[in-house]
């Protein structure tokens, strides 16, 4: 899953993001209103980190244009603003949650989580496909309850293609999808964390499926 962080406090941002990446996250990190319109725009992106005092404007200025925009990406705003007004007046632009700072790094990490869950309609931690079930708290995979001992850009592929039953997802989706912003992921790269996953998963109900030209598909192996 991808995270965008705006935060103008450098280091801060990188601690928040350093804890994120280590729960396998995929995270940007960016300090201004129209470095975060910009990507918000031309990257997708799972969930939002947002900073409301911003060197080139206020947070709230980029909840209103999500939300005018239609844009359904869940926000979290994380501030030091702390009075109820600016509580409620985040709420009533559209943001999904509101926590003051300082966090623990824990508690971000579980509220994004809970986020991205109900932003795809579950509040289910667990994706299932045939006998295989993924664990998306402890980010662990099982096939008929035997764990699957997966690196973390392969759980990540796999997460995405689990999040995504049956359609099929190009690898452009999928660099997107596990890329951190700036970072060279190639679709050859791609190519072998499948060829790695499908080794993994031999023997499972589920198959990831090549759809000549278009991608993978993950599906129930018949």
């Amino acid at each position: 899953m991808r995270i965008l962080i705006v935060e103008d406090d450098r280091a801060l941002g990188q601690a928040m993001a350093a804890s994120l990446r280590h729960v396998e996250f995929a995270v940007d990190l960016v300090g201004t209103v129209a470095e975060a319109l910009h990507l918000l725009v031309n990257e997708k992106v799972d969930a939002l980190v947002l900073d409301l005092g911003l060197p080139d404007g206020d947070g709230y200025d980029v909840v209103r244009a999500l939300r005018l925009g239609a844009h359904p990406v869940p926000v979290l705003i994380l501030t030091a603003r702390d009075a109820v007004e600016d509580r409620v007046h985040g709420f009533d632009l559209g943001a999904d949650d509101y926590v003051v700072k300082p966090v623990a790094l824990a508690e971000l990490q579980a509220r994004l989580r809970a986020l991205i869950r109900r932003s795809k309609g579950s509040a289910s931690t667990r994706l299932t496909l045939g006998n295989l079930m993924l664990d998306t708290v402890g980010k662990r995979a099982f096939v008929e309850g035997v764990p699957v001992d997966l690196s973390g850009r392969e759980w990540a592929v796999l997460e995405y293609l689990m999040a995504h039953p049956r359609r099929i997802l190009s690898k452009e989706q999928l660099i997107q999808a596990i890329a951190d912003l700036g970072q060279e992921l190639s679709e050859n790269a791609i190519e072998a964390y499948v060829h790695r996953l499908r080794a993994k998963l031999e023997g499972s109900a589920v198959l990831i499926r090549t759809v000549r030209g278009l991608g993978y598909m993950l599906e129930e192996h018949v």
